[in-house]
């Protein structure tokens, strides 16, 4: 990650510009730049020692050498620039490039942090171009350094460069984001039985007319808005339109208000039912360890980065950072977490999670082959395959037996120093160092790991045994270790990820231990921790950071033994209340409104949404789900910005996430991220230098620029999809709720085996003719010989089918039928989500 470069770059105060701006009053300084325009040679420009550049038809020009990792590798300069604090200077040149190149243009610190007060990425040609930036300096510095960072091209390539100018007394530009038509919309669409909502970017104080237009631009529905003033989030006045009414089925709808006509959308059943298969394909690109096959994901493909190939280093014994342990670990596989080529226990652990989270909300929603992954085809779900790629390497991060701190897992693998971009990972040259074991991590490796053992004992009983063995091991190294912080300093080559409280985790660790052994010591655990009774519930929502949130929301959901389990529901369903309350006050229909936005902020957005997505399946009450539905329109389109932030969804979409090998923005044979990536978005805390350039003074939702330099705004990571792929899944669930309530009884039990009696209620105004009911066991619990009914089961997922003689049941009538089962280890709680028929018991 690049978190730990904020606080390097910290000071930056730049001001807003273009990157293509034509600097004004240019003229009105002296010129700071030595010999610009090359009539005295070279002098006193520098260079790096692998290029030798030369004077060529009035130009300087350098042949600039193929196979470097990083922009730094090659680079041409000149110092000792002298920059006045708040002066606003126009910085410009011409470049060529053969074949064509981006490049790097910086105004820096010359030496270590190297903060940069100017960075930009010209795209340059064959035949030239002229370039013009403007930016403010924050500090008075006599020895300024003006780079050219030409590396990190795999084939050579030739440079020249002429008029380089830098001069103080020019006027910063404004930089104004291109928000289209004042009237945002979800560009994805809508559901037909969901709410239609739209907001209204307008000077007027007084309600609108508005039109809802299909195809053929026919007006199918028509109203007023609501006034809503000054929105706090962006600065804007807005008004709100509703046209939840309109439930007909379409594409190209558009809606007219104030003389804007919104961008296209859809009126579909089915909207959502590829966004979370890409959310999830996402992942595939992120392994590493692995080849990435073009033929599962055409224009994706690369060797697999990190076995140590040169000129990798690899991940196949990677040692500790000095001083830290005698030994060296295999640590391939697992995810990179974001856009470089860390990886990192605390940011693996919540993605993780939530993968298998979405799962166990319904495991008949994912199938064997959905997300085309060489694993597909085995008999397993692929979710369950993708999630097990992370968490075999979580694994991998637990300290040995017999070394000190066995048990507690390292914090993070990563690179010894900062690399550029791009560069993909099968390139990197950098050693890879393990950093020293920490709580958290050790806590996070303890939840997934009991997880994990859970979910694929029907599947897997080794892989499910090894991951309660791990789980169990690092429950005790935390207790015996509760305070090993990662340190916040450690920022060196990736980001730090300190977290100075980890009683949330030690709470979340201690409730999937529970869930997993039903075992009187986790219980008691969870009971005795402030997190089970004190709201949890953060306004900026829970992540990598605030886990208790995981822990509660497993503990309402997952069937378990805990005996104030009605409590721990009730305060889902208040957590989600107070995230309604949020987004009904809100014109954008956001449940999360700080008054700055976070780092990640759409995560948090969509981790809000989970609360009340789960309030839902508590309670089946429809205004939980509808503020799902909503809550999502911000992600798609209905934002200040007007553009969804999901890559390859909307007319406008982020496509240029911060990132080392989906980084066409800078390499036009590299490709964009994949359709379903989220990007973090809106960021008040701007930290890197391109938004600092462009975005000082920003109202919170205006705080992003898709832009791949912009990693405080626009980066990608693994902790953000799973968020997505979670409320997408919620979103493409299209069961109803049903009239009927199901009893499930364990009448008798037996070491290894029991026998269960299942009573289906009609609770309707209407007879079942034939029914189907579906559900999931917690963990390799297996139905068997059964009657009055006929039985199937895969996995966890059990259909039990009627007979002829009892497949109608008429209105307050009840159907019973019994099997006996097998319960080969661990807790036998009754199921508690059914489905008759498709639709969800009450």
């Amino acid at each position: 990650m690049t978190r730990c470069r904020a606080a390097l770059l910290a000071l930056l105060t730049m001001v807003a510009l273009s990157p293509a701006a034509t600097a004004h009053a240019a003229d009105e300084g002296p010129e700071q730049i030595v010999n610009g325009t090359f009539d005295s040679g070279t002098a006193p420009w520098w260079s790096t020692a692998n290029v030798t550049p030369a004077v060529q038809d009035g130009r300087l020009c350098a042949d600039i050498p193929g196979g470097t990792a990083n922009p730094w590798d090659v680079i041409i300069g000149q110092n000792d620039l002298p920059l006045v604090e708040g002066e606003t200077y126009a910085f410009g040149f011409f470049a060529t490039a053969t074949p064509a190149k981006v490049g790097r243009a910086l105004i820096q610190l010359p030496v270590d942090p190297w903060t940069q007060y100017l960075s930009a990425a010209p795209e340059m040609s064959v035949s030239g171009n002229d370039y013009s930036y403007t930016f403010t300096a924050p500090v008075s510095l006599p020895n300024a350094q003006v780079a050219f960072q030409l590396g990190g091209s795999a084939e050579p390539w030739r440079f020249c460069m002429d008029d380089v100018s830098l001069r103080g007394g020019a006027e910063p530009e404004v930089y104004e984001p291109d928000t289209g038509p004042r009237v945002r919309v979800n560009m994805l669409g809508y559901l037909p039985s969901g709410p239609k909502k739209a907001t209204v970017v307008t000077a007027a104080t007084a309600a609108l007319d508005w039109e809802l237009k299909n195809a053929d631009n026919e007006t199918v529905a028509k109203g007023r808005t609501t006034p809503r003033g000054v929105d706090a989030s962006s600065g804007q006045n807005v008004h709100t339109l509703d046209f939840s009414s309109y439930r007909r089925t379409g594409e190209s709808y558009t809606i007219t208000a104030d003389g804007e006509t919104s961008r296209p959308f859809d009126i579909a059943a089915d909207l959502y039912d590829q966004l979370p298969t890409d959310a999830l394909k996402f992942y595939y690109t992120q392994r590493s360890g692995i080849e990435i096959l073009g033929s599962l994901r055409p224009g994706y493909a690369r060797p697999a980065g990190h076995l140590g190939v040169a000129p990798n280093q690899g991940d196949v014994s990677v040692p500790c950072q000095p001083g830290v342990c005698d030994y060296s670990l295999d640590v391939r596989g697992g995810w990179y977490d974001a856009g470089d080529h860390g990886k990192y226990v605390v940011n693996g652990g919540i993605s993780v999670h939530q993968l298998m989270s979405a799962y166990e909300r319904d495991r008949a929603a994912f199938k064997d082959g959905q997300l085309a992954i060489p694993e597909s085809g085995n008999g397993r779900p692929d979710i369950l395959d993708e999630a097990r790629w992370e968490q075999e390497f979580l694994l991998s991060m637990q300290v040995p037996d017999g070394k000190p701190l066995a048990g507690m897992a390292h914090h993070k693998i990563h690179d010894r120093n900062w690399t550029g971009l791009p560069l993909l990972p099968h390139l990197d040259p950098q050693p890879r160092e393990l950093h020293p074991p920490s709580t958290a991590a050790t806590l996070n490796l303890a939840a997934t790991a009991a997880q994990a053992a859970r979910l694929f004992a029907p599947y897997d009983a080794a892989f499910a045994a090894r991951n309660l063995t791990a789980a169990r091991k690092a429950w005790a190294a935390a207790k015996a270790e509760p305070a090993r912080y990662a340190d916040p300093a450690d920022g060196t080559g990736g980001g730090a990820y300190n977290d100075a409280d980890v009683s949330d985790e030690f709470y979340w660790a201690a409730a999937e231990l529970y869930i997993t052994t039903g075992e009187k010591e986790f219980k008691d655990f969870v009971l005795a921790s402030p997190h089970h009774t004190g709201d949890v519930w953060r306004d900026r929502g829970f992540d990598w950071g605030n886990t208790a949130q995981l822990g509660r929301l497993e503990l309402a959901t997952v069937p378990n033994g805990l005996p104030d389990r009605a409590r721990v529901r009730q305060s889902v369903v208040e957590g989600a209340e107070k995230y309604l309350a949020i987004q009904r006050a809100h014109p954008y229909g956001l449940p999360y409104n700080p008054p700055d936005y976070d780092w990640g902020s759409n995560n948090l957005v969509l981790n809000n949404l989970v609360v009340v997505a789960t309030a839902y399946d508590l309670t089946g009450q429809e205004k939980y789900r509808a503020a799902v539905r909503e809550g999502m329109d911000y992600i798609l389109g209905r934002n200040a910005l007007n553009q969804s932030y999901v890559t390859g969804y909307g007319e406008v979409a982020s496509k240029n996430q911060h990132s080392r090998w989906y980084a066409h923005q800078l390499d036009p044979a590299l490709p964009n991220p994949p359709r379903g990536t989220l990007s973090g978005g809106p960021n008040s805390a701007i930290q890197d230098p391109i938004a600092q350039r462009l975005l000082q003074g920003c109202k919170p939702q205006f705080c992003y620029i898709d832009h791949i330099e912009s990693w405080s705004t626009n980066e990608l990571t693994i902790n953000w999809n799973s968020p997505l792929a979670w409320v997408s899944s919620f979103l493409a669930d299209r069961s109803e709720r049903a009239d009927c309530r199901v009893s499930y009884t364990a009448h008798g039990t037996w070491p290894g085996g029991f026998t269960a009696q299942v009573v289906i209620e009609n609770t309707g105004k209407h007879a079942v003719d034939g029914w189907t009911l579906r559900w999931s066991f917690l963990s390799g619990q297996q139905a068997g010989h059964v009657w009055s009914a006929t039985l199937s089961q895969s996995g966890p997922v059990v259909t039990a089918k009627a007979l002829s003689w009892n497949g109608k049941i008429k209105p307050g009538q009840k159907v019973t039928f019994g099997f006996n089962g097998t319960n080969p280890s661990g807790p036998n709680p009754a199921p508690e989500v059914f489905h008759l028929n498709g639709g969800r018991c009450r």
